[in-house]
């Protein structure tokens, strides 16, 4: 353990199959004690999704006592863990082994199951996929109170296949089977910068296609300014930089050529400032930042406190009062490689975020089909995150549906985390809308759970 810097001291929280299989049972007991017809949702409480819904009637289904890991399976390399487990609690199991999944995305509050039923992606994936590609069995449970077991090859594959993207309108992950790779205490990151784009992107699709390296990802500052940032497990380390109070991660990437983490600390490199999105409450200024205190610097506080504004009555006054309109923009999209600077030159000309996170990603296995976020075979695709608001004199939705648009445009696929302005026609068309007709009839047929479109579109 002592090798594993970083890592703050705690008692393993991990539960036996049978205290799972007690808490299963509960729940199964409370979903057949209401009606048949009764509507459900996930209790909202839950939910890291960026865009507001409207509350419906219905059963609230509480799910928040499924947060913990089963098992951990050190010979075949897999975990077991509930589905409302976040990515901070499962690592803090795994490392002592030697282990992590092998897509950890980038911010501690994400839990296994909404990086499935969403898309979670990390700067692993340009060599191993979305977390969806990770996981080897799942457990689902349905609108009717019934479980599946759904794995590649059994009866439900469909389901299994299915899940990815579905976002809780299918059926809600009680418990799911993961991937492990071994890994190196510590991390040897390498920023290179560049001032093309066309140069950028051809080094990020070199990169990728050698898998010489752990981890690709990069930043975009601006048009002529772009790091490419590759991470490698290594026994050793010069020395050990600490991103996780008075210095800021990404300030570091323009400052240093080679940089050294611990394993634990590079997983969450990016959660101590929610990208840079702390800026938002003035914590890169250094005094802020005691103030604020280190505790409190994690994505978990920001998104809660955005939240808690973004609802509030004050924040509607204040923006009447100093008359100045924006636009949250905050998306996700992949877009093919062959059009990824195109993207980019589009972002900086029309959009005017910055800066950007950039990071390669292509399917793990070609033979696999993920029917509601599909993926060409073989393609290398470059996902943009982009997080801000944008001062506006347009109608609602303008940049989101430039967005939405030039994505189209590319052959791109858009995350359904945030906001979407999709016709119904348009969204089906996108997202597969046969194949998720099917998979609703057969796994909730009753329709208690939202549909796809009402649910990411509509916020319903």
């Amino acid at each position: 353990m002592d090798s594993w810097a970083g890592m703050t001291p705690y008692d393993s929280r991990m539960i036996s199959s049978d205290a799972y299989a007690d808490k299963r049972g509960l729940i199964l007991t409370s979903l057949h004690e209401i009606g048949a017809e009764q509507p459900l949702a996930l209790d909202k409480s839950t939910s890291n999704l960026f865009r507001h819904r409207v509350q419906t009637r219905g059963h609230r289904l509480d799910l928040r006592g499924f947060n913990q890991v089963i098992q951990v399976n050190a010979e075949e390399r897999f975990v077991e863990v509930e589905g409302l487990t976040t990515y901070e609690d499962l690592v803090r199991e795994t490392l002592p082994f030697n282990l992590i999944p092998t897509v950890v995305p980038q911010l501690k509050s994400i839990t296994v199951g909404g990086a499935i039923a969403g898309i979670g992606i990390e700067s692993s994936s340009f060599n191993y996929g979305f977390v969806h590609e990770t996981m080897k069995e799942l457990e689902v449970l349905l609108a009717d109170g019934t479980i599946v077991v759904a794995t590649p090859e059994n009866q439900h594959r469909n389901l299994f296949y299915g899940f990815p993207n579905s976002y809780g309108t299918l059926g809600y992950a009680l418990r799911v089977k993961i991937a492990l790779v071994p890994i190196k205490p510590f991390v040897k990151l390498t920023h290179s910068r560049f001032s093309e784009l066309d140069a950028y992107f051809e080094a990020l699709a070199r990169v990728s296609s050698e898998r010489s390296v752990d981890f690709v990802d990069g930043t975009m500052f601006h048009a002529h300014e772009l790091y490419l940032t590759t991470g490698e497990f290594v026994d050793h380390a010069e020395w050990l930089s600490d991103y996780t109070f008075m210095n800021i991660y990404y300030q570091s990437i323009s400052r240093h050529r080679t940089d050294y983490l611990t394993a634990h600390d590079y997983l969450w490199r990016w959660d101590t400032d929610w990208f840079w999105c702390s800026k938002h409450f003035l914590l890169h200024y250094p005094m802020m930042r005691r103030l604020w205190g280190k505790t409190r610097l994690r994505s978990a506080v920001y998104w809660k406190l955005w939240k808690q504004w973004h609802e509030s009555r004050l924040a509607q006054l204040v923006s009447g009062v100093i008359g100045v309109r924006q636009e949250a923009v905050i998306q996700d999209v992949e877009i093919p490689l062959e059009h990824a600077a195109r993207f980019a030159q589009f972002l900086n000309q029309d959009i005017g975020i910055q800066p950007v996170w950039i990071c390669p990603v292509a399917a793990y296995d070609s033979s696999r089909v993920y029917p509601l976020y599909p993926m060409t075979p073989g393609k290398l695709y470059v996902n943009f995150g982009f997080w801000d608001v944008v001062r506006t004199t347009h109608d609602e939705g303008y940049f989101n549906k430039l967005i939405e648009n030039k994505v189209r445009e590319l052959e791109g696929h858009k995350s359904l985390y945030s906001t979407s302005y999709y016709s119904k026609e348009e969204f089906g068309r996108l997202y597969n809308e046969g194949d998720y007709r099917q998979l609703k009839a057969r796994y909730d047929p009753l329709c208690k759970l939202k549909n796809l479109y009402d649910k990411c579109v509509l916020k319903q």
